[in-house]
């Protein structure tokens, strides 16, 4: 049928009759319902169903669950739990069959569909096989499944019932008005297939289980604001009016008072805190407890959705594959016939160069990086000899700022470069099946992006300030710029800036290019249609016209979305000791991802294929490595970032309660003091000196300043070496480091151990079912012979017995 709106393009329209439907199905071993599920009870279980009756009754008088759908004014919001078994033709009395037309639900005859058009020849010859190939080589424009009508209606659906599952997705899921209620999960399955189902199954998990860490993170963030003013360090900084310190860069910036710092250490105590290590085993341990329990909540869904016994048919072949190996064959040993074969010296050429490329990129990043470092060095010392008072007060402050947000720039740029370069080196690779390169595509994005996204923030946690020597012997970048310093409060501010800022800005725009820009191309195109036929020509369009003007999914499938969480999960994990709210900031984006991603689905794409899949794939992997890499990442956040490792150190061993085995906040009297060397102003080099001289202090020219270190001072035997508290403070480093690390891998394989895959009462379940299943289907074939034997009897027809 032509378009209504472009004559030159063509609609075909595809319709599966019931004998079609059963039979693929029957191929496909597609799984049916064919009785209720009565659940048995376990006498041991009687006392505690006498408990819950009790519970339930109690329940009754209270209001109900808000979070809960309401199942009863909308029955079809889950599906009836009925035990299922393979089709089979042969046996469909077994099934329950009231209306043949809405036995398939729509997204299994969208599969079947499609599972046949894959296997249709539609040309003589070798490779002239499958609806992909027509695609690919431009013989169609697009393949979907209809939307089931408008996701809009004039009547409530609570008086009038939902027109459609589309409009009850809509308003029981895409609504804004349902943000706090849980996912309708069966209906999702069953519109858009198990795969999507899983996705936004997982999503819901995780999203969950970010309530106890944001939890946790904001009782952190809350008990630096409530121990702010007992913090003896914090105060020593605010008071130490006659602490003068070094410049932090060469020139133009000026002497400083520590108490200029009071803020930014006040700023600094809000995160790094007595609760901060508490934070980051807990994190730790979450992350494994969350993984754990996911794999249960997976083997539930996989049960409720006949997923258990799913396996994933032979995959086809790419037509890229085919046509660059078709000369050479073997024999495959599954299906036995003849197909293309890749040499093994040519794999290992074509991994190799692909291995080559990502290292390259990763050197890109590094240099971008180093960029982004020679920007801090330079424009620090710019800001410092601004005309506004703000930003030459606030220079190191204005510094970081600005270059996160340049940062943030070119982590967008670089990740438009970077997806042209995943795909044409997986392309070079030359996968067998999409399954090989999609996890191949993955792999590669996922690195390329998650490098490009944290490697500034290394750089800011590990390097910043470690490497800068001392006043009168920098260090230097190709022997002129000075390397940049830590702030005289600590670094972890620079850190909590650039994590709060890339997070914030990072979420926001990837929600505006979920959503927004489908919205705008959707708006773009229905205006084109109203200004040609009319608001009333528009609602006239059938149903495949409208799903046309429509966005498609993307090409990658679910790619994006799960990149997205999955490096919001690392960003939550990976330095969360130096930023608590980041579990915050993140549940607070996925309330509202949850219901942006619903509403693209529901509303602004093409409807996708159905299609399965028994877990979230290679995704589970990295986010086993991203629980791995936070443990280490915050064991050295901690030790090294922080000023945790120092304030223990001095409690115990140079405090005034040394040797006493406290450490309490009048253990840290004097921490301040001792935590800073001496430098005599004499010794600057020429272009470090500063251009003032100090004498706004004290009325004249300075002698000695201070900076943040361990080192003797400038009349000590040996100038400028390292103290024994500096010693002190790196073994001490390394033992928390190697403890911490080694305690928190204990507690997570000490959980995943006590933690089953699957549930008691869910294996249980599967045991039961599979006995039951095989009794009903014996007596649903016995009362099948005898319904026969009788009806054979009122026929008058007469049998000859076997003698027994």
């Amino acid at each position: 049928q032509s378009s209504l709106t472009n004559s030159d393009i063509i609609f075909v329209k595809l319709h599966a009759p019931w004998e079609v439907l059963g039979k693929y199905a029957e191929l496909m071993n597609v799984r049916m319902p064919f009785r209720r599920k009565i659940y048995y009870l376990h006498r041991r279980y009687k006392f505690m169903n006498r408990i819950e009756k009790q519970i339930s009754r109690f329940r009754g008088w209270l209001p109900r669950k808000p979070m809960k759908l309401d199942k009863e004014t909308l029955p079809d919001l889950e599906e009836n739990d009925c035990y299922t078994a393979p089709f089979s033709q042969q046996r469909i009395h077994h099934f329950i069959i009231h209306n043949k037309d809405t036995f398939f639900n729509n997204a299994t005859r969208s599969r079947i569909v499609h599972h046949i058009l894959q296997r249709v020849k539609y040309e003589e010859g070798k490779n002239k096989i499958g609806l992909n190939r027509l695609l690919s080589n431009g013989s169609y424009e697009a393949a979907f499944p209809l939307h089931e009508g408008s996701y809009r209606s004039k009547n409530s659906i609570k008086t009038h019932g939902a027109e459609n599952h589309r409009h009850l997705l809509y308003e029981c899921w895409a609504s804004w008005g349902v943000w706090y209620k849980y996912q309708p999960l069966d209906l999702v399955r069953r519109y858009f297939g198990e795969k999507i189902g899983l996705y936004f199954a997982w999503l819901g998990w995780y999203t969950g289980m970010l309530f106890p860490a944001a939890f946790i993170g904001l009782f952190v963030f809350l008990y630096g604001v409530t121990t702010l003013n007992h913090c003896q360090v914090s105060k020593e900084v605010c008071q130490a009016t006659d602490i003068i310190m070094c410049p932090i860069c060469d020139k133009y910036c000026p002497f400083m008072r520590l108490s200029d710092s009071c803020i930014y250490a006040k700023v600094t105590h809000l995160f790094d805190n007595g609760a901060t290590v508490f934070f980051a085993v807990f994190m730790a341990v979450w992350a494994t407890v969350f993984l754990e329990f996911w794999k249960r909540r997976r083997a539930v869904i996989a049960y409720d959705w006949d997923l258990i016994d799913w396996e994933e048919e032979e995959e086809e072949i790419r037509p890229q594959f085919e046509a660059k190996y078709s000369k050479k064959e073997r024999m495959n040993p599954i299906s036995g016939k003849p197909e293309p074969y890749q040499a093994f010296a040519d794999k290992c050429s074509r991994l190799i160069v692909s291995a080559s490329g990502i290292f390259f990129m990763i050197c890109v990043v590094i240099a971008a990086v180093f960029g982004i470092v020679i920007y801090r060095v330079v424009t620090v010392s710019t800001f410092a000899a601004f005309k506004w008072a703000l930003i030459r007060n606030n220079s190191q402050v204005a510094t970081t700022g600005t270059a996160v947000c340049i940062n943030f720039c070119i982590i967008m740029l670089l990740n438009v470069l970077y997806e042209k370069v995943a795909l044409f080196l997986t392309n070079l690779e030359q996968p067998r099946t999409e399954s090989e390169w999609e996890n191949s595509f993955t792999l590669k994005m996922f690195l390329f992006q998650f490098v490009n996204l944290n490697s500034s923030t290394f750089y800011i946690a590990f390097f910043l300030g470690r490497f800068t020597g001392h006043p009168g012997a920098y260090l230097r970048l190709i022997n002129r710029w000075r390397l940049e310093e830590c702030h005289p409060s600590g670094c972890l501010i620079d850190l909590c800036m650039q994590m709060g800022i890339i997070m914030v800005l990072k979420q926001t725009w990837n929600n505006f290019m979920e959503l927004g820009y489908p919205l705008i191309q959707n708006w773009w195109t229905r205006r084109k249609l109203r200004q040609e036929y009319g608001t009333q020509g528009k609602t006239n369009f059938p149903q495949w016209e409208k799903d046309y003007n429509l966005q498609p999914m993307n090409a990658y499938g679910l790619f994006d979305e799960y990149l997205e969480m999955i490096l919001q999960f690392g960003f939550t994990t990976i330095f969360v000791a130096a930023f608590p709210l980041a579990p915050l900031l993140a549940l607070l984006n996925n309330i509202i991802e949850i219901r942006l991603d619903a509403y693209k689905f529901v509303t602004q794409w093409r409807r996708p294929l159905a299609s399965r899949a028994k877990d979230i794939g290679i995704w589970y992997g990295i986010l086993e490595g991203i629980g791995i890499l936070s443990v280490i990442t915050n064991a050295f956040v901690i030790a090294v970032t922080s000023d945790f490792i120092p304030r223990l150190v001095y409690a115990y061993k140079y405090g005034p309660c040394a040797g006493q085995g406290e450490a309490g906040q009048k253990c840290m009297v004097g921490y301040v003091n001792a935590s800073l060397s001496v430098f005599l102003v004499s010794d600057f080099e020429n272009r470090s000196e500063p251009t003032s001289n100090g004498s706004e202090f004290s009325g004249s020219p300075l002698k000695y300043c201070r900076y943040r270190d361990y080192r003797d001072p400038p009349h000590s035997p040996v100038p400028y070496g390292y103290t024994l508290q500096f010693w002190h403070v790196l073994a001490a480093r390394l033992a928390f480091i190697i403890v911490f690390e080694h305690l928190v891998f204990c507690i997570k394989h000490l959980i995943s151990y006590l933690i089953p895959d699957l549930p008691k009462d869910l294996r249980d379940r599967m045991r039961r079912e599979k006995y039951l299943i095989q009794e009903m289907m014996y007596e649903a074939e016995l009362e099948r012979l005898q319904k026969e034997r009788k009806e054979r009897k009122k026929n008058g027809k007469s049998y000859h017995n076997e003698w027994p």
